[in-house]
């Protein structure tokens, strides 16, 4: 009959549905029999996976293998999408030519001593589409509900079974009944109401969590009058024939106190929000209504369960003493009239569920069994029906789309409802012309120029600064070594600075001519922006249709009909577009259709003409056509009135002149979108050149930091060696000999001093030997083209002569150039007048050769993406954020 559970919530007592029970049935033999009657035993032995599997999944209704509601549920849904593929392939009736040996029988699942015996499929669904709901009602009550988790599955749970019993009632309850016997549980009367029902406990799970998370007195009150109301439901079915009868006292008595306790409940919820608005007079009134319904109801609450029963009377003592409270006030303070509560309108609900859409969760489409059983007759008639079909579709279709293109050629050709919109004060950009817009703005406008434009003279700064410190890291070694030959004449031996540095100062002057002409960019660039600003000034307005301009009423107005015209073009346009979404509507339609034409049962079983057959079917699309057909010639009509209704539209509004203007305005920001791309272009390269500038003079800035250092140490062993001379401990044999070998520009590095002449006699203490001057390493490159750079600011020393390594050599013509670009990206630079050697990729060339186009006016081989300021991989911090910059 039934199942409760309960919870430590007042009301949380619901009803579960047991499954009815059926007898053994033996499908496999009668099946298979068919198959070899009808097609062939070879067939048949081809099909024995199928029709085992069948057999199995009946027996396993039969007998409860796993009493988990969960694993029932899934069970009884395999089974029905079987069911639907036998029921299209296998002809199941007492007919001589049918499948005549099979008889379903199942029991009342309220009434177990009922019990119906039908020999066609029509039965079986109904019993296995409500054995279906119950297992959803037993898997909801299998919840824990004191948990928020647990209601909300619990109301899915429920949901699910009112899907089922809603499917049942519209598919297959009235089939069932139709037979030689049938049972009351599966008529359409007793599954309508046990939807009604299970939406009921769905939604009060909802209510559950609704009262949990303590919402507002409002809610609870719309939430629970729903749950009341689906009660109600339930309970008008169970109060008439044939339910009446039919279920026990306990299960009316359940529902009606259900019924009368949750409508107390939004009594007693709606009461409480009236008293924080003072309305006591309703307040009082939806109290007592709330108390009448109880105490009514306790009256037949026989059967009914002590805990529902506990509940009403823990509800009506809130109810009575919110009543006195509020009795007393009104008779102190507020004096108002009580209306009766017959006189007061209903209390709002909302609904928080429905039925769960089946359509989908048993769906037999995607299911392969005796997929291969369509007689030849019916597949043929089937292909030719399904062209007529297509067909059909396919012709009505074109008309739809035909339809709204005429439409939107000739709204196009009218203008409209541009100028309609524009008349508003609503003008649209073109689609193209609105994406490039949006672009500029995005990537901050003319207005964030400016912004880009400091970052070049941030960069160029930097440049400069980096530049006159490397200068003066050569120039300070080089005076220091000229006041020490000028100190210590010829017994300063070593190379002077100027015949060392020769190759770095060329580099730096490079650097320096770079950073002159890339000023001299800059400074066109920043007279471009000024010089355009006011054209590119349209492109801030945001939105940018504000900068379009609008379509103005008449100065002067001869008859006023302004409003008029204007008036009627909107109707006929708002005329057209519900046209437009009734074309959409009824392709929808089709193609709906379409989908849920199947008429491969009616085939199988047909027995008469299979043309009548599709005289009746395809006549179902009559309608549709004859609404199609009623659509277009009505768009027809309408776009021959909106062409005379613009026409006199175009004449009062003066249309040519508008359409002139905005034309001339959509070039202007076409203009100025080009312009500033064309800036930007120039501010990117711009920007890209300062920062690989900046990698190649602190490149060479660290090369320079690591030659003064090695020439310092030199500086220092001279000094030692030439103060011994002066002292007179220097060897005999130096005395026309320099004690320092110092190689020629070019000549490899050496590790150690060399001497032809051998002492003629011991010495007491030898000097040590002389390391030569320093030569540079190999020139790096920009990480990723094959070289490692030296980092500015790094800890590592250079590695003087005598310590295992040999130091770089600046005077060598064949070192390589300081910064190196890959030929894969490309020179951003132009041939110059005086260019640089081929073999030579240094920042010797001019930065800018001419104004046009891109910064650098030569053609890219590759894509640059924009270099952000603050990314650029310099040791050195930003302007006035530190360092020699706080000057």
């Amino acid at each position: 009959m039934a199942a409760s559970s309960s919870s430590t919530a007042t009301t949380n007592i619901m009803l579960a549905i047991y499954e009815k029970k059926t007898t053994t049935i033996d499908l496999y033999r009668p099946l298979r029999n068919y198959i070899t009657f009808t097609y062939s035993e070879r067939e048949a032995q081809n099909l024995e996976d199928d029709l085992q599997t069948l057999k199995q999944l009946r027996s396993d209704i039969e007998r409860v293998i796993d009493p988990s509601p969960a694993a029932r549920r899934d069970l009884l849904q395999s089974y029905f999408k079987v069911l639907c593929l036998v029921e299209t392939r296998f002809p199941i009736s007492p007919d001589s030519d049918h499948i005549n040996t099979v008889t379903f029988t199942w029991h009342d699942a309220f009434k177990q001593k009922q019990k119906a015996s039908q020999q066609n499929i029509h039965l079986e669904k109904a019993a296995v589409l409500f054995n279906l709901g119950a297992a959803y009602s037993q898997l909801g009550l299998s919840f824990d509900r004191t948990t928020v988790e647990g209601r909300r599955q619990a109301s899915h749970a429920f949901i699910g079974a009112a899907g089922a019993f809603a499917f049942l009632r519209d598919n297959a309850a009235i089939k069932a009944s139709m037979g030689s016997s049938t049972t009351v549980d599966v008529s359409v009367e007793c599954v309508g109401m046990l939807e009604r029902l299970m939406l009921a406990q769905a939604q009060e799970c909802v209510f559950e969590n609704t009262v949990a998370k303590g919402s507002t007195p409002g809610v609870r009150a719309k939430i629970s009058r729903q749950v009341g109301l689906y009660y109600e439901e339930a309970l008008a079915a169970l109060s008439v024939t044939p339910l009446k009868e039919h279920f026990d006292k306990a299960w009316i008595s359940h529902v009606q106190l259900k019924a009368v306790l949750l409508y107390a409940e939004a009594c007693y919820s709606y009461s409480l929000e009236l008293h924080e608005k003072e309305e006591i007079a309703e307040e009082i009134a939806r109290l007592r209504s709330g108390v009448s319904a109880l105490a009514e109801a306790k009256k037949s609450s026989k059967g009914a369960a002590a805990q529902l029963l506990d509940a009403v009377s823990k509800l009506e003592v809130n109810l009575n003493r919110n009543l006195e409270r509020a009795v007393k006030e009104n008779d102190r303070v507020y004096l108002m009239r009580v209306p009766s509560p017959s006189s007061l309108p209903p209390l709002p609900a909302f609904s928080m569920v429905k039925p769960m859409a089946m359509n989908e969760v048993l769906d037999a489409s995607k299911e392969k069994m005796f997929g291969s059983l369509v007689p030849d007759s019916s597949a043929k008639a089937l292909s030719r029906y399904t062209e007529m079909v297509d067909d059909t579709i396919r012709t009505q279709a074109e008309k739809l789309q035909q339809g709204s293109e005429l439409t939107r050629v000739r709204l196009k050709e009218m203008d409209l409802p541009d100028s309609i919109l524009a008349l508003e004060g609503s003008s649209l950009l073109p689609a193209d012309l609105k994406e490039d817009v949006e672009a500029v703005q995005i990537s901050g406008g003319p207005a964030g120029l400016e912004s880009e434009l400091q970052q070049l003279r941030d960069l160029r700064r930097v440049n400069q600064e980096l530049l006159v410190q490397t200068e003066e890291l050569l120039q300070k070694e080089a005076a220091e070594d000229a006041q020490f030959r000028s100190q210590f004449g010829t017994r300063w031996t070593r190379p002077q600075s100027s015949t060392l540095t020769k190759n770095l100062q060329d580099r730096l002057n490079r650097f320096a001519a770079n950073l002159k002409q890339a000023a001299d960019s800059d400074a066109r660039i920043e007279r471009s922006v000024r010089d355009h600003s006011a054209l590119m000034s349209i492109l801030d307005r945001r939105p940018i249709e504000n900068a379009l301009p609008t379509l103005a009423r008449p100065i002067m107005s001869l008859d006023a009909n302004e409003d008029a015209v204007v008036g009627a073009l909107k109707q006929s346009l708002r005329q057209l577009e519900t046209l437009g979404a009734q074309r959409a509507g009824l392709e929808d339609m089709l193609k709906e259709m379409k989908r849920k034409d199947d008429i491969l049962p009616k085939l199988m079983t047909s027995t008469g003409s299979y043309e009548d057959l599709f005289r009746k079917e395809i006549a179902k699309y009559d309608h549709i056509c004859q609404e199609i057909s009623q659509n277009i010639e009505a768009q027809e009509q309408l776009l021959i009135q909106i062409q005379a209704q613009n026409d006199e539209f175009s004449a009062v509004f003066n249309l040519e002149d508008f359409k002139a203007s905005r034309e001339r305005c959509y070039k202007q920001i076409q203009a100025a979108i080009a312009k500033y791309r064309e800036i930007k272009e120039n501010i990117n390269e711009g920007l890209k050149f300062y920062v690989t500038l900046q990698d190649a003079i602190t490149n060479v800035k660290q090369q320079c930091s690591d030659y003064v250092m090695t020439r310092n140490i030199q500086c220092r062993e001279m000094m030692e060696d030439v103060q011994r001379q002066m002292a007179g401990l220097s060897f005999q044999d130096r005395k026309n000999t320099s004690s320092y070998n110092y190689p020629s520009v070019g000549q490899p590095p050496q590790t150690q001093r060399s001497s032809s002449l051998q002492p003629s006699d011991p010495q007491p203490a030898p000097p040590r030997t002389q390391p030569p001057y320093y030569q540079p390493p190999e020139q790096p490159t920009m990480p990723g083209h094959g070289h490692t750079p030296t980092t500015y600011g790094s800890n590592q020393q250079p590695t003087m002569p005598g310590h295992g390594h040999t130091p770089p050599n600046y005077g060598s013509n064949q070192q390589p150039p300081p910064y190196h670009i890959p030929p894969a990206f490309g020179s951003p630079y132009p041939p110059q007048a005086q260019q640089l050697p081929p073999t030579s990729h240094e920042y010797g060339q001019p930065a800018y050769p001419g104004w046009r186009g891109p910064y650098y006016n030569a053609p890219q081989h590759g894509s640059f993406p924009r270099p952000p300021y603050t990314t650029a991989p310099s040791p050195y911090p930003p302007p006035n954020q530190g360092g020699y910059y706080k000057q």
